[in-house]
């Protein structure tokens, strides 16, 4: 009797965190639809200057590659992902509000330093959580995943309204406002129940930094992503600049996402492989940031900002797909956590020198995020087979998650 009532309750549970971990990746990823585009915007707003900005916004990417990985390594030892994320959530709920009253440069980077500590986790968390419900439930990845890019659009198209008639110093609330929600839905996170596999792995986890396959992995989608960092630090800026409203900048953002959210939805029925996924990423943000760097009349830059769904989201499915059929599940989340640290140590220099490159040279700064594409295309290309082929991680091997991802 009670075998059979679990046997039936297993596809509500399935269906359940299937739906809280949309949720929260719609929320995680909508704030991010406030802040990407606008949080530079506010800076400017209180009289902040291109080089402080560029400092600022660096600092999220520094806290992945330093507070980070202790973060979810923590988590994955303790066996402590769904809490730790609520955890991370409400203390960067409060950490945005206190940055919202603050004027100074040295103050908002301080404070806003350690909000970052706590607030940079929740992505690495939260993917790593929805790789281990791949695994476990058989989940696809990618349709799980767009829901937060679609939240990120909702959230990007709100804040272009809102920028038109509120005040730029105003904006901080915005974001705050969603940190809230955010916040409130991770108190709905479902528990991911006993962890698969030996523990005793966790312990030899750091094996995979001495992984030929798996750095391969990490370096080249760090390369991808952190060519993105000139875009995310002053596109808003210099599209205001040019005399583009709030709501044609949101729109440009979105467009972006757009074909992002299409990938994601369609990644099922695709038959590339991981790593031809990442080296498309690649040769993709090699054309979108030459293209970018040129003064680009809005129509070709709508068909420009397109690419993201190469950019961004090739390589993001590409990424998640080699870690699922390169890690044991055990360490997921620590390997999930050295990706996201190895991307944030190469995206926070870039952000600290694409503000001093944007400050002399303007939109040339993208030249240098074209040369980081191509360079993330060419290591997948000469680590693919490597990153393709399980490493047996502390002797052990990880269990197929081919049908998930």
């Amino acid at each position: 009797m009670i075998a059979e009532s679990a046997t039936h309750s297993a596809p509500q549970i399935r269906r359940k965190f299937a739906q809280r971990l949309a949720m929260f990746y719609g929320t995680v990823f909508g704030s991010s639809g406030f802040y990407l585009p606008f949080f530079p915007v506010w800076l400017k707003a209180i009289g902040i200057d291109p080089t402080w900005i560029g400092a600022i916004l660096a600092v999220p990417s520094m806290t992945r590659f330093t507070t980070l990985p202790f973060i979810t390594a923590f988590a994955e030892r303790r066996h402590a992902l769904r809490q730790t994320m609520i955890v991370c959530a409400f203390l960067t709920m409060i950490g945005f509000a206190t940055v919202g009253t603050l004027r100074e440069p040295l103050a908002v980077l301080l404070v806003f330093a350690l909000t970052a500590v706590v607030w940079t986790p929740l992505t690495a968390l939260t993917d790593g959580y929805a790789l281990k419900g791949v695994v476990r439930f058989g989940f696809s990845y990618g349709p799980l995943r767009l829901w937060g890019s679609a939240a990120f659009v909702v959230g990007a198209l709100a804040c272009g309204l809102v920028v038109n008639w509120l005040d730029g110093e105003h904006l901080i609330w915005v974001i705050v406002a969603a940190m809230v929600l955010s916040a409130v839905v991770s108190l709905g996170l479902q528990p991911l129940g006993a962890p698969t596999g030996d523990g005793t792995v966790l312990s030899k986890a750091s094996a995979l930094l001495r992984d030929p396959g798996f750095l391969a992995i990490a370096i080249s989608a760090a390369l991808i992503q952190g060519s993105h960092a000139g875009y995310y630090t002053f596109a808003s800026i210099t599209w205001q600049g040019s005399g583009l409203d709030g709501l044609t900048i949101a729109g440009l953002w979105t467009l972006g996402v757009l074909a992002e959210i299409i990938l994601f939805a369609v990644s099922p029925r695709l038959t590339l492989s991981p790593a031809t996924m990442v080296i498309l990423g690649g040769l993709g943000a090699l054309l979108r940031w030459t293209l970018t760097a040129q003064t680009l009349p809005l129509p070709i830059l709508v068909v420009v900002q397109l690419l993201h769904g190469a950019t961004y989201g090739l390589t993001q499915l590409g990424t998640m797909g080699l870690l699922l059929h390169h890690v044991p599940p055990h360490v997921m989340a620590r390997a999930q956590g050295y990706v996201t640290a190895c991307t944030g140590l190469v995206m926070s220099s870039m952000a600290v020198l694409s503000g001093a490159i944007y400050a002399r040279y303007g939109e040339g700064v993208y030249y240098v995020m074209a040369v980081l594409g191509l360079a993330g295309a060419t290591v997948i290309w000469f680590g693919r087979h490597r990153a393709g082929q399980p490493p047996g991680v502390a002797g052990d091997q990880p269990q197929s998650a081919a049908s998930g991802g």
